[in-house]
């Protein structure tokens, strides 16, 4: 197994709040704790998911390629996200992301040689009225991003990651 038995009894939670034919329905939590424990979603770790959940591996290929909240190759300890999407482009969405191009050194779809930041393009992240807005490992939503405040951001999570913090 590839899973760890603790991500394997969260897995399980989570089928549990579904009708026993219908377990295929805990597929998107499964595969966020799947990513969380791994990092990413290798094609193994989904053959594994779709195994648990007793589903084609191929549906659950097709749920993790459809959602750009799960990762499909390896990222850097942050993922970025910065909403692109007209209303935060048009309140400095591309201006903050030119910002941290610039910052880290990389490009959309990118991490740096470190391997701390890797950069993405992001969807509707539903605070267009708090552009710009980005989301560090899809769980933490910065808001209002001026250069300062994406400075401070990237120095906070370089310290961190140098400190051995958490993923």
């Amino acid at each position: 197994m590839l899973l760890s038995e603790q991500a394997l009894k969260k897995i399980d939670r989570e089928v549990s709040k579904y009708p026993a034919e219908q377990k295929q329905s805990a597929v998107m939590a499964a595969l966020a704790i799947a990513q969380d424990e791994k990092g990413w979603l290798s094609q193994e770790v989904m053959e594994e998911v779709a195994n648990v959940l007793g589903m084609p591996p191929i549906a659950v290929q097709e749920v993790a390629t459809f959602y750009n909240m799960y990762n499909l190759k390896p990222m850097g300890r942050y993922k970025i996200s910065v909403c692109t999407n007209l209303p935060c482009a048009l309140r400095d969405g591309e201006k903050a992301g030119h910002h941290l191009k610039q910052k880290l050194g990389i490009d959309y779809r990118e991490t740096t040689p470190d391997g701390v930041f890797t950069l993405v393009e992001g969807e509707c992240m539903g605070a267009c009225g708090d552009a710009p807005v980005l989301l560090v490992n899809n769980k933490r939503m910065c808001i209002q991003m001026s250069e300062a405040k994406l400075d401070a951001l990237v120095d906070e999570l370089k310290a961190e990651a140098n400190a051995g913090g958490a993923k």
